[in-house]
């Protein structure tokens, strides 16, 4: 974790216990720092689990071997190191977390594949097999943490520990979510855009939450950009072990189903804008919500091309109202657009309309919008009905400092 923090930090909250989940934190020194680096967390068995993750084709062993094993539905153990990715590391990468992947079962008397393995931090260097093994030997012995023991020991870059939660009445039952993640560069949505962990104690079919994560994970974590770069490891887990007692979702139709898809949904959305608010070297949150678009997915990808544009970011890192970046975003997006029919504003107030400057704009209100640490921008494509909000952060020289000096 760096030691300088965000100014749009957000404190850890008050994260409840989840039934059936006991997480453990250790030092396997993956790097040379003084703190944890290996988080893992013992799952009851039966735990039903559903995953998200990159598309980057060179996605790192834990990712490939992850994507396997999530299809078989159970989980008994979460293993994440921090420090190292493990990525383009061929052979012996993959060796690395079938040893981690092993050594958990056997301790545990479960099948390899309900052991689940993310890494994080340096591409191109193999996770060392000695440290991994008596890094996990420590934390299968350790004492249960804390949830902000958990989030900060998996952080790499990031400035503070993030964590969410959210609760749902399903079958006249209180079922809670807690959810860690880290995140805060290379990150661009191309599925899940870092690492993060979801917890429940819902009964539900792995199947039906593979579902809902996948829905929500559409709506949050690839509707996030800081530097439009999609991680080797990207990765996001769900986590259900039935402990809360309610009849087994099985699909929509489900007592409790559409509470619970919103409480996902909710989670999701709460840790995607943290990975945001913690991007490297962002002083400004910014919302980009598109409207008129010929359909939500159209929309989506003109509010990431706008919010990809190092122009339109570095102008709100400046506090500059130049909507002529927008324009130049919106046309470049390779999306349905008509230049006679834009319109743009800032924080509610309209700069363009219909293509062309408002006669009576006033940039007062808008430069005054634009000082805040929230930020917003709207574009109307007066096309159709598709809208959709992407989140990213100003582009500053602090993006730059920190990797540069990343594997220093």
């Amino acid at each position: 974790m760096s030691d300088a923090v965000s100014p749009l930090a957000e404190p850890f909250p008050a994260l409840p216990a989840i039934a059936g989940v006991t997480p453990r934190v250790a030092r396997a020194g993956y790097k040379a720092w003084g703190r944890c680096d290996l988080t893992y967390v013992e799952l009851v068995d039966g735990t039903a689990v559903a995953g998200v993750f990159t598309r980057n084709v060179c996605c790192s062993s834990e990712v490939d071997l992850g994507r396997r094993n999530v299809a078989q539905g159970r989980a008994r153990a979460l293993v994440v190191n921090a420090g190292n990715s493990n990525a383009f590391t061929g052979y012996r990468g993959r060796e690395a977390v079938e040893q981690i992947m092993a050594q958990v079962a056997e301790g545990l008397g479960c099948p390899a594949d309900q052991v689940f393995v993310s890494s994080t931090g340096v591409i191109g260097v193999p996770l060392p097999k000695d440290k991994a093994r008596d890094g996990v030997a420590a934390a299968m012995a350790a004492a249960p943490c804390t949830w902000e023991d958990a989030a900060r020991t998996i952080g790499t870059t990031d400035t503070f520990p993030k964590g969410a939660m959210a609760t749902a009445l399903v079958d006249g039952r209180t079922v809670t979510l807690a959810a860690i993640i880290k995140g805060s560069g290379m990150i661009a949505p191309d599925m899940a855009t870092m690492l993060g962990y979801i917890f429940t104690d819902c009964a539900i079919a792995s199947t039906y939450l593979q579902d809902l994560l996948s829905e929500a994970n559409r709506r949050t974590f690839s509707c996030i950009t800081v530097d439009s770069d999609t991680s080797t490891s990207d990765t996001v887990l769900a986590f259900a072990t039935g402990a809360a007692g309610n009849a087994l979702l099985t699909g929509p139709d489900a007592p409790g189903a559409d509470a619970f898809a919103a409480a996902l949904e909710e989670i999701c959305r709460q840790l995607a804008h943290l990975v945001v608010k913690d991007g490297e070297g962002a002083q400004k949150f910014i919302a980009v919500s598109v409207t008129g678009a010929v359909s939500d997915e159209s929309a989506r990808k003109v509010g990431l091309a706008i919010a990809n544009s190092p122009l339109v970011k570095t102008a709100i890192a400046g506090e500059d109202a130049n909507w002529g970046r927008v324009v130049m975003a919106v046309g470049k997006a390779g999306e349905p657009a008509d230049r006679d029919r834009l319109s743009i504003g800032f924080g509610g107030t309209w700069a363009a309309r219909d293509g062309q400057p408002l006669p009576d704009y006033d940039e007062a209100p808008v430069a005054a919008h634009l000082k805040g640490q929230e930020v917003s921008i709207e574009v109307d494509l007066g096309l159709g009905h598709g809208r959709a909000t992407v989140w990213t952060c100003d582009l500053t020289h602090g993006y730059i400092s920190i990797n540069a000096d990343y594997r220093s």
